[in-house]
């Protein structure tokens, strides 16, 4: 790749450890197995999911395996302490303080001087772990290795092998429900003596141990060379195999070697890309973003081919290098487009590994974690980055069966997959965070269509073109929102910046533009470019301020674009699609200069595993695939004087910006190799051809110089959106008017049996009332015969008259529609995201229900949920009371909880009593909080507090 210069030099791996980032520090090698860096966290929380957090002052070890930038903790595995004198087996006595002036970090490499009094740097190759310890003399020297830190140990061994050889493994539970990792560690001198902790029994004779509380304590004898180095070399398939990658990889003790050849490792990739500025900050945070997009997905195959494939089975890579950690609701959106320019052979690799993760998991990838499926996350984005590889003749898989695998994926039977392939949408009735699955299931078919018509199946190609347009089906024309919809109707109230569990890690204004396939349609549906411009300005002009629930990845923000989570990651390159390039221009050169600093707090969000360094690397060049999928590029504003892009095939592209600075953001002329541009969108091809790509830079914001890029759109049979059924709350009292809503040059057709309806049904003409419970269907029919999904509301009439009075404040995001809810006969279910819950934060429960009448009572009940991960747990008793008058109460029933706290199946459980039957008007409900959150749980360093959820009360 020609002459490298030592782009090394200005990565900070610190970048990214503060704030939000959840970054780590520590050494590694480009898309290495092994994260060899410091633990300062050994708790799941939000802050400490890389293990390490810039705010920490306390160090309990080295681990070799890390994830960079996720919202989810895992990880931490084989982690190994120095300590001196006395062998310390728990944490809180092994740890020790450290300060970051005695931190050293740059690609590659490590080293901290811990306050205890040991010095230590660490370097890797692909699979192996180099440390370096040195002791002071005259002191016992130790190293401990523990093999419960941080995740659930389920299984694990530990064997001594010689005085100077251990090899073991490790299973582990966290996010990854069965991870299996394998080392060999070897030291370089040989251990004096040894023990193990065995539940709190200390042993010191035997060599092999299996115990899953095992930690192990060697002692050395430092005083003639203080230095101890060791050599951990992993394996996802075995101890064996951990043998033969460190034989292969490390057959030597040269620390400084190693410690260069990854520097080397490191160079090689960072020069695919060469900037040229005068800014040193920004030179230190674009090779550090570059740095960080390649820290991840991870080899994940032994030096002789061999990985664990999904189904927990050793396989061999023929022909390919398998990869893991996918964090696919993240990269597909910058991280996998950045690869098809700069890697495309890995590229190819990483869609391998999709088609075995296939074969022998039964789906494609969604979230990937160390040869699990996690779940995480919603979509199914591998279609995505294959799809986009394959559109830029990166293809050399298997294409029938990366179909075959899409299509079984896109028909799982899961996360409302069944309703949107029925009904054209999924409602808040369906499935939680309803309106992003809806959007993002809708782009995802959109990529099977393209994909399918390579292939040349013109039935997919159909179905899936049908399909990408169900977004319109969450498109609410009164207010040119995607909103829920609940019931056949939309959800009302309707708050877009609330934050509720209708999206995914969002509010309304951060998913409202999300159709990069159907740009146009979108625009249309908006009422035309100017309309939609006017929305753009709205997002980015409005308060920053959100309702409902807090949400910790919704920051960086701007108006309501939030830059530091990916939903609105491609949102500033829309006034592009509309005219009004220099609004581009001009938002990403803020985003670029205020979203991102050289400093431990530097991201403005998760780095997510490269996807918010991969927005930066490409923004800062000019150019931004807002639809993965398409292979066209579009521009947005240079920050650097000149850049170099260097491609496989031997060819480059250098992009130039004449007269660029921080006042000069906006495009006067954009010429690719002596051709002005007209349009600012790129082909992939025109890119991968190389050449110049050359900008005249101006301060002045003129009448756009550009024709609109056009925009994407989806070509097919037209599309009939379904009508929504508006009636208010599932349930009535006396009786409930509805209104159906047609569409233009439709006529609107219903039922009242629940039945499918047809040209032969009742035509719509006004709206009604039902006195009665009722199912109805709906659907719209246009004037050439098109018909759209039928719509289905069910409207309870209340079986009694009876009222009640809640004393507690529940969450307006959790009403359950009010506070009828909690005696309308409508159970919720174990999905409580749907909304069907009423959520009661650090209080007791309290309500009192009217019969209206002296009624003889033999039975009272309340229905509670548990789903202790997300803070809501069984109230600790529950307490029913009656009166004649409503002033003087009797004890009626007590009923304690009988589930522990710490059961996290999430669950429902009704405390109910059968009771001589015994006259009252009034029942009254207490519910006990269980109270503050216990220190085993993840809430508790944030001085959480458990909600109680409620839905129903009755009353026989």
């Amino acid at each position: 790749l020609n002459a490298q210069r030592n782009n090394a030099q200005y990565v900070n791996p610190f970048i990214g450890t503060g704030g939000h980032g959840h970054t780590y520090p520590g050494a590694t090698t480009p898309f290495g197995m092994v994260q060899l860096s410091p633990d300062t966290r050994i708790d799941g929380s939000w802050d400490g999911c890389s293990g390490y957090h810039y705010s920490d002052s306390i160090l309990y070890g080295f681990s070799h395996t890390h994830l960079s930038g996720t919202g989810v903790s895992d990880y931490g595995d084989i982690m190994l302490m120095p300590t001196l004198g006395a062998p310390k087996y728990l944490s809180n006595e092994y740890a020790s303080t450290f300060d970051h002036q005695n931190e050293k970090a740059s690609a590659g490499y490590y080293s901290v001087k811990i306050n205890n009094g040991v010095s230590a740097d660490f370097t890797t190759t692909t699979r192996v772990g180099m440390h370096r310890y040195l002791f002071p003399k005259g002191n016992t020297s130790n190293l401990l290795l523990d093999m419960t830190h941080r995740d659930e140990c389920t299984e694990a061994l530990i064997e001594i092998i010689s005085p100077t050889k251990v090899r073991g493994y490790r299973r582990s539970k966290a996010w990854a429900n069965n991870q299996y990792i394998a080392f060999v560690m070897e030291f370089s001198q040989p251990i004096m003596s040894y023990a193990v902790w065995d539940k709190g029994e200390i042993k010191t004779t035997g060599n092999k141990f299996t115990n899953t509380d095992a930690r192990i304590n060697f002692v050395f004898n430092t005083n003639e060379t203080s230095a101890l180095l060791v050599k951990v070399a992993l394996s996802p398939v075995s101890p064996e195999g951990a043998e033969r990658n460190m034989d292969a990889e490390l057959p030597h003790w040269d620390f400084d070697k190693v410690k260069l050849e990854a520097e080397a490792a490191w160079n090689k990739e960072l020069s695919k890309i060469e900037i040229s500025t005068s800014n040193q900050d920004q030179l230190t945070i674009f090779y550090t973003a570059l740095y960080h997009c390649f820290t991840n997905p991870n080899n994940a195959t032994d030096v002789d081919g061999q990985y664990r494939g999904m189904d927990q089975k050793i396989h061999n890579a023929e022909g390919y290098t398998h990869y893991s950690v996918f964090s696919l609701w993240d990269t597909f959106r910058a991280l996998h487009p950045l690869y098809t320019l700069i890697d495309r052979k890995r590229t190819n690799d990483f869609i391998q590994s999709f088609l075995s993760m296939y074969q022998q998991g039964g789906r494609l990838p969604v979230w990937e974690l160390a040869s699990n499926e996690t779940d995480c996350m919603i979509g199914y984005h591998s279609v995505s980055v294959i799809t986009d590889a394959a559109i830029k003749g990166i293809d050399n898989f298997d294409m029938k069966l990366a179909l075959a695998g899409m299509i079984k994926s896109a028909n799982w039977n899961h996360l409302g997959l069944p309703a949107y392939n029925a009904h054209g949408v999924i409602t808040i009735d369906d499935d939680h965070e309803s309106v992003s699955k809806t959007l993002e299931y809708a782009y995802d078919d959109w990529c099977i269509s393209q994909f399918a018509g390579q292939v040349g199946d013109m039935d997919a190609v159909e179905t899936f073109t049908k399909r990408s347009l169900f977004y319109r089906n969450a498109f609410d024309p009164s207010t040119g929102f995607m909103r829920p919809k609940k019931n056949g109707g939309w959800l009302s109230p309707f708050q877009p910046n609330e934050v509720n569990n209708h999206y995914t890690e969002a509010n309304s204004w951060q998913y409202s533009f999300f159709v990069p396939h159907d740009l146009n349609g979108h625009i249309q549906l908006l009422g035309g470019p100017e309309a939609y411009e006017q929305k753009l300005d709205e997002l980015f002009t409005t308060t920053t301020e959100t309702s409902g629930r807090e949400q910790v990845d919704i920051t960086g923000l701007i108006g309501q674009y939030a830059h530091g989570n990916e939903p609105s990651h491609h949102m500033a390159y829309l006034y592009n699609y509309v005219g009004k390039s220099n609004k581009t221009q001009r938002m990403i050169r803020k985003i670029l200069s205020e979203l991102y600093h050289a400093a431990p707090d530097g991201l403005s969000g998760n780095e997510d595993c490269g996807q918010m360094s991969a927005w930066y690397v490409l923004s800062s060049l000019g150019i931004y695939q807002v639809c993965p999928g398409k292979p066209e590029f579009v521009i947005g504003s240079p920050l650097f004087e000149k850049s170099i892009i260097r491609y496989e095939n031997g060819r480059q592209l250098q992009i130039t910006a004449n007269n660029n600075d921080e006042k000069n953001v906006y495009i006067q002329s954009a010429v690719l190799n002596d051709t002005p541009l007209s349009s600012l969108a790129i082909s992939y091809d025109d890119l991968l051809g190389g050449g110049e790509l050359h900008f005249e830079m101006t301060d002045i914001p003129s009448a756009d110089a550009f024709e609109s890029v056009i925009p994407t759109s989806v070509e097919g049979k037209p599309f009939v959106i379904s009508p929504a059924i508006e009636g208010g709350n599932k349930s009535f009292e006396a009786s409930v008017t509805v209104v159906l809503t047609g569409c233009r040059g439709c006529k609107t057709y219903y039922t009242l049996d629940g039945s499918e309806p047809t040209t032969n049904s009742i035509q719509y003409d006004g709206a009604f009332q039902l006195f009665k419970t009722i199912t109805i269907r709906a659907i719209n029919i246009d004037d050439a015969g098109n018909k759209s999904y039928s719509s289905s509301a069910t409207f309870y009439k209340v079986p009694n008259d009876w009222s009640i009075e809640i004393a507690a404040k529940y969450l307006p995001m959790y009403s359950a529609g009010g506070d009828g809810a909690l005696l309308d006969g409508i159970r919720g279910n174990e999905n409580w995201r749907k909304g069907d819950w009423q959520g009661y934060p650090k209080q007791d429960f309290e309500a009192v229900i009217d019969l209206k009448r002296m009624t003889a009572v033999s039975e009272v009940g309340a229905g509670f949920l548990q789903d202790t991960r997300a803070w809501i747990i069984f109230p600790t008793k529950v307490i029913f009371e009656f009166s004649s008058d409503g002033k003087n109460w009797k004890p009626l029933a007590t009923i304690d909880n009988t589930i522990e706290a710490a059961d996290y199946t999430i669950q429902t459980k009704d405390f109910s009593k059968v009771i001589k039957k015994q006259k009252a008007r009034y029942i009254k409900v207490k519910a006990q909080n269980f109270g503050k959150l216990p220190e085993w749980h993840q809430g508790c360093p944030f001085d959480g507090y458990a909600y109680v959820f409620v839905d129903e009360l009755w009353v026989k």
